[in-house]
């Protein structure tokens, strides 16, 4: 299988394929019970592919005989047993490659002349892949890893290799002359090299770094050079070597410490941009806040306030009122209202009491008839 997926491996899958050029999705699972389905699934999978590759036309019957090979030879280096969230298998005339992604794929079998790499490209978006270098006085790695695991990189001049063996070192040891591993010109030297080649590396594929080593060897290092910005120290010896389980052991308290201050960074940005009313979640929002386009003013009064927290506009029957139709007492006279039109002159007098106005009944043109009800409450003898 193909544990390693960079940019340059995804760029390469995008080209153009000899026809046919097949592609198998299958999700997976990690765990019992759910992983016995997985070979079963599998035989399904590769027997429809098998049967769609034997009932197209245009395939020849050089290509149909290539092509079945090698999904034959990519279904043999399949470990189930190991298996992630997702199967990715890609078949062409004379090439294979098979991928186990930590994210669930459709189930589906695909036939063109290019492969379908786009859940290839969610699986490593959602990944995180980082740089992890291995620091020691005469061995320098660089790790390719993930949440889950990490891998040892092998190219652009990694690992940097010496001998530490001083054939004088009898002879600078009777003289006082023999300087400490770290203060040696020659490890200098030494990571100043691979300080160059770590530098290529970040700069045709920036990912976040790690380094590991022990505290002389990290101040060292950080002496040939700076290192990019946000790398993380880990300190920690012995690792040089390997093996992987262990250097990802070492890393993974660093970087879950450094996503979850990337999320809260996140989050305070995304409270900042709701604040300053820059921020629109959904098609409907989105689409208003193109058509108003960046308004400065809005941004400048800060964020709206709370409909909740907002303070009640007064009642109009509280308080004094001013204007037409306001008796002299505060209380609006109920012959400005078209309420009472028709019920005859409103008196307005002075409570028996002396506090306060009083209002009396008005007068009402025709009789009023007392219902069954009202009489029972008044006490009228039925």
């Amino acid at each position: 299988m193909d544990p390693v997926l960079t940019s340059d491996v995804l760029a390469k899958l995008r080209q153009p394929r000899p026809y046919p050029a097949v592609s198998l999705l299958m999700p997976t699972h990690r765990r019992e019970p759910d992983n016995a389905q997985d070979p079963v699934r599998l035989r399904n999978l590769v027997a429809a592919a098998e049967k769609a590759i034997h009932d197209d036309p245009a395939v020849t019957r050089e290509r149909r005989a290539d092509v079945l090979d090698q999904l034959r030879r990519a279904v043999a280096e399949i470990d189930l047993a190991h298996a992630e969230d997702g199967l990715v298998i890609f078949v062409a005339p004379g090439e294979r490659y098979v991928w186990s992604v930590a994210r669930t794929v459709p189930e589906r079998v695909v036939i063109a002349d290019t492969f379908l790499t786009r859940n290839l490209v969610a699986a490593q978006a959602a990944e995180q892949p980082s740089w992890t270098l291995t620091v020691a006085a005469d061995r320098v790695s660089l790790w390719s890893g993930g949440p889950e695991r990490v891998t040892e990189h092998t190219g652009d001049g990694f690992p940097f290799t010496r001998d530490l063996d001083d054939p004088d070192a009898e002879r600078e040891e009777r003289v006082g002359d023999l300087p400490s591993t770290y203060q040696d010109e020659a490890t200098r030297r030494f990571l100043r090299e691979a300080h160059q080649a770590l530098r290529a590396v970040l700069a045709s594929r920036p990912r976040p770094l790690y380094v590991v080593g022990e505290p002389a060897a990290l101040a060292l290092l950080d002496d040939t050079g700076p290192l990019r910005p946000g790398t993380t120290p880990v300190r920690r010896g012995g690792l040089a070597r390997g093996p992987a389980p262990a250097v990802w052991e070492a890393v993974e308290p660093a970087r879950t410490a450094r996503e979850a201050a990337a999320a809260t960074t996140v989050v305070a940005e995304l409270d900042a941009a709701r604040g300053r009313r820059e921020f629109a979640g959904g098609i409907d929002e989105v689409w208003q806040a193109v058509k108003e386009g960046p308004d400065p003013a809005a941004r400048r009064r800060g964020p709206l306030p709370d409909r909740r927290t907002r303070p009640r506009r007064p009642s109009r029957t509280r308080g004094p009122l001013r204007g037409r139709g306001t008796g002299r007492h505060g209380r609006r006279d109920r012959r400005a209202g078209p309420r009472h039109r028709g019920r005859g002159p409103v008196r307005t007098g002075r409570h028996p009491a002396g506090h306060g106005p009083h209002r009396r009944r008005p007068a009402l043109l025709t009789p009023h008839r007392c219902t069954k009800d009202e009489k029972t409450r008044r006490g009228h003898i039925l």
